[in-house]
């Protein structure tokens, strides 16, 4: 019996002594501060014609994150954002806008994580500028063109009235032309924001990130293709010998 209690406590301490050993050694982790920014492509356009609530944005990271002389996230990382409000530009007052926010990063490694992003700059881009930290953009005016296209008209019919009648047929083709311009004013919206594919969108970090270091770089995933699909050669086929 006292052999048994021996052979039972020596194997117990044998256990716990191996214990350590067999423990995960802890992952390196990178912290990607607020504030960081990415500057990202567009996958697929964003129009505010025809953009609605709930569509989804899709972009590509254009250039490199590094931590401490550390890759954080690579060229060519696919972001995932959805569509918040969208606000189309009115006949006679009321810009356009659009916000959205960004959900998901997704390596080239197939390594997905949250990202708590928004709109901090669209650089390049002919139209439109983010107004608030929300990361709303709203489209230029068109106040100086809408001035044109009533000075436009009134003028020409001035011209005209004052050919035809004098000092006071310019006044009455003045205003005839104006009624016009003005016409074409209210029946005609501002600007859109029309953002094709291609077009540069700068992201901001509004709250840090922890990114598993080791799954950044690990092997390609087949839920991110890459690269298209291989050509197939077509199979030789061997002549039979002729009968003799």
């Amino acid at each position: 019996m006292r052999a048994l209690i021996a052979f039972l406590l020596l194997s117990t301490s044998l256990g716990l002594g191996q214990a350590p050993a067999n423990e995960a050694a802890p992952t390196k982790t990178l912290t990607v501060p607020a504030g960081q920014k990415l500057l990202m492509q567009l996958k697929s356009g964003i129009n505010t014609k025809t953009a609605k609530p709930g569509d989804g944005v899709y972009m590509e990271t254009s250039f490199p994150v590094s931590i401490d002389n550390t890759m954080a996230i690579p060229a060519g990382t696919y972001v995932q954002g959805v569509i918040d409000n969208v606000k189309r530009s009115g006949r006679i007052k009321g810009r356009a806008e659009v916000l959205f926010h960004f959900t998901t990063l997704i390596f080239p490694s197939g390594y997905t994580v949250s990202v708590p992003g928004s709109v901090n700059d669209v650089p390049g881009a002919d139209n439109g500028r983010v107004i608030n930290k929300e990361g709303s953009v709203q489209a230029d005016g068109t106040k100086g063109k809408d001035a044109g296209t009533i000075a436009g008209p009134a003028a020409e019919g001035a011209i005209i009235g004052a050919l035809a009648r004098g000092g006071k047929g310019a006044l009455i083709g003045s205003g005839i032309g104006g009624v016009a311009g003005l016409a074409e004013v209210l029946f005609t919206r501002g600007n859109e924001i029309n953002y094709p594919a291609g077009t540069a969108v700068e992201m901001v970090l509004q709250r840090p990130i922890t990114l598993e270091q080791p799954r950044i770089t690990e092997a390609k995933s087949e839920l991110v293709p890459r690269e298209g699909p291989k050509r197939l050669e077509k199979p030789r086929l061997t002549p039979e010998p002729a009968p003799r």
